[in-house]
């Protein structure tokens, strides 16, 4: 081969490593415009509309790096993650609880405490600083009040007949909002064994397993069920296109409705192939105009302590958890034994 032939081509594969190396999330990945998302659901607005499409929109304006986003349950996610961990695709995972817990404990999250992270109670975000809740929020229940004269008030209504191929929940184990059904249920009834003996005789009434949360409110609305579960934000921002939905919380043996903190909880992922742009994204998420939109185009509520609004929405929010005794999990027993709590439920309701 000719001299001049044999420099180009040397060139040509030089030129070619870093493309090669790339593939294999180096730091020419790293450099790459893009950002990828895993995600639970709700903070996407199914038109467009939501806190995520406002966020990504004017992130993406600001920075000139596109988002790439993946969505599924909390649960889903955390796994998908897991099965990359060897070659991480995705840059930032966003999950409620237990999950963002779970996915720290299995190595997934590197520590990184985001800018102005410090204005997040400390209940909010991981002690190790490896992850931050980005959105409040709560979990609860949606009725139709178009078939339901008013909401249910108690657990034991769902028992009656009337609910019947009308009810069902989202999978524990799958999704946050239906391992939040197991971990309410728990607190409510004062233990597992009660729990799972109530969730028990709800099958009777269950429509079957969910992976998805979000795709229950639609069915309420539509009144093909009569009542679901879901948590606050989410159905909130729902009930702009879904008028017949209303958001409940069943009452604990006191009889006073009680709901716990169930939070879009934000982290970067180990070795992301753009980490850097997934530390951007987590700084924009938490700023103080990102959080500023929380309540008024998410439906949610600021992470940010320091942020207080006043408009329509956090007020209707406001009324919406008045007269919710709150309580705490314990989130590190959650986590420690969430694997044998969902293999209890699995045997006490045959799913």
């Amino acid at each position: 081969m000719p001299r001049t032939r044999v420099a180009l081509a040397v060139a040509l594969a030089l030129l070619a490593t870093p493309v090669l190396s790339a593939c294999g999330g180096t730091s020419a990945a790293s450099d790459a415009r893009v950002v990828t998302v895993y995600s639970a659901d709700g903070l996407k607005g199914e038109n467009g509309d939501g806190w995520y499409d406002k966020v990504f929109k004017d992130f993406e304006k600001q920075t000139g790096i596109k988002v790439e986003y993946v969505e599924g349950g909390s649960g889903e996610m955390v796994q998908r993650a897991v099965r990359e961990k060897s070659n991480p695709q995705a840059d930032v995972l966003v999950t409620l609880p237990p999950f963002i817990q779970q996915a720290d404990s299995k190595g997934l999250l590197e520590k990184y405490e985001p800018k102005d992270s410090v204005q997040v109670s400390g209940a909010d975000k991981a002690p190790d600083g490896t992850w931050t809740s980005v959105v409040d929020n709560y979990f609860g229940f949606v009725y139709n009040k178009k078939e339901l004269k008013q909401a249910p008030r108690t657990w034991d209504e769902l028992l009656d007949a009337r609910y019947r191929n009308k009810l069902q929940y989202s999978t524990p184990g799958v999704a946050g909002d239906g391992t939040a059904v197991l971990i309410k249920a728990m607190h409510d009834f004062g233990g597992k064994e009660q729990a799972l003996a109530y969730l028990k005789k709800l099958q009777a009434n269950n429509v079957g397993p969910s992976a998805s949360t979000g795709k229950l409110a639609p069915k309420v609305d539509k009144g093909e069920l009569l009542v679901a579960n879901g948590d606050v934000q989410m159905n909130f921002a729902q009930t702009k296109t879904m008028p017949d939905l209303g958001i409940w919380f069943p009452a604990g043996k006191d009889g006073k409705p009680t709901t716990f903190a169930l939070p879009y909880a934000a982290g970067l992922v180990t070795k992301a192939p753009h980490s850097e742009n997934g530390r951007k994204l987590l700084d924009f998420m938490l700023s103080r105009q990102a959080q500023k939109e929380v309540s008024s185009i998410g439906g949610g509520f600021a992470a940010r302590a320091d942020v207080r609004v006043t408009d329509a929405n956090a007020v209707a929010l406001t009324e919406v958890m008045d007269g919710v005794d709150f309580f705490e999990p314990d989130w590190n027993d959650i986590d420690k034994n969430l694997s044998s709590y969902v293999e209890d439920w699995k045997s006490a309701t045959g799913s």
